[in-house]
């Protein structure tokens, strides 16, 4: 068995990601967490950095000093993103630009500086997000459905090229959870897709990280370049 597990979940100032990375605390994991601001909360055996996950320079940082401070990480959790939810028609390049380079480039930074110190012991747990919104086409999210597609078709390529390094990568897909993500979505759109469930009611926090608990499981190596969607779809 392995010693204490070293865990880094980024976007953790808030919502799913505090809850991950509060999650893994009382499991006894040592966590990273990174936000583009301050944190805000504090806890024993957690260590956060003002990091912006789209910045090359920032991202070399934060794995820098985890390398310094741990000289391991096991897992790595990318949690950071944002979500633009209007019409193609009314949704400005600029938008499309900040929503790609969040959710595809800062997961892309973050597995690539991952996998550079996991390879190291052979072992290693890469966890993306995606979203239901991917599998229903959701019309009126072209730039966010896009962005995590491409999280998607990213997370198989690095499983083939990370496998021989004894790291998994894998994908989990929320349906809605009442986080400041759909905060400004009107309640008759967010319940319209939870029409289309199979299972027709909000995702909880305990749902997600049931998922990622199994993909961080160590018997989980034979588990990669998945994706698991909840609610059915």
């Amino acid at each position: 068995m392995r010693g204490t597990s070293v865990t880094l979940v980024t976007g953790s100032r808030k919502g799913i990601g505090r809850h991950l990375a509060e999650h893994y605390l009382d499991l006894g994991h040592r966590v990273i967490g990174c936000s583009r601001g301050p944190c805000g909360w504090e806890r024993a055996g957690y260590t956060h950095h003002q990091a912006d996950i789209t910045a090359e320079a920032d991202v070399k940082r934060l794995f820098a000093s985890i390398r310094k401070e741990h000289g391991t990480l096991h897992n790595v959790i990318n949690n950071a993103g944002i979500a633009s939810m209007n019409h193609s028609l009314l949704t400005p390049a600029s938008t499309v630009e900040k929503v790609m380079r969040t959710n595809l480039l800062g997961t892309f930074l973050a597995a690539r500086e991952a996998a550079k110190l996991m390879r190291r012991d052979r072992y290693g747990r890469i966890v993306n997000f995606s979203t239901v919104a991917v599998p229903l086409n959701l019309e009126g999210e072209a730039a966010y459905v896009a962005s995590k597609a491409a999280v998607e078709a990213l997370t198989r390529v690095l499983a083939r090229e990370f496998a021989e390094f004894g790291v998994t990568v894998n994908t989990i897909g929320p349906t809605p959870i009442k986080t400041d993500l759909i905060a400004g979505v009107p309640v008759d759109k967010i319940e319209a897709l939870i029409a289309r469930q199979p299972i027709k009611r909000y995702g909880e926090l305990a749902d997600v990280t049931n998922v990622v608990d199994f993909y961080l499981r160590e018997e989980s190596n034979f588990i990669t370049g998945q994706c698991v969607y909840l609610g059915g779809v």
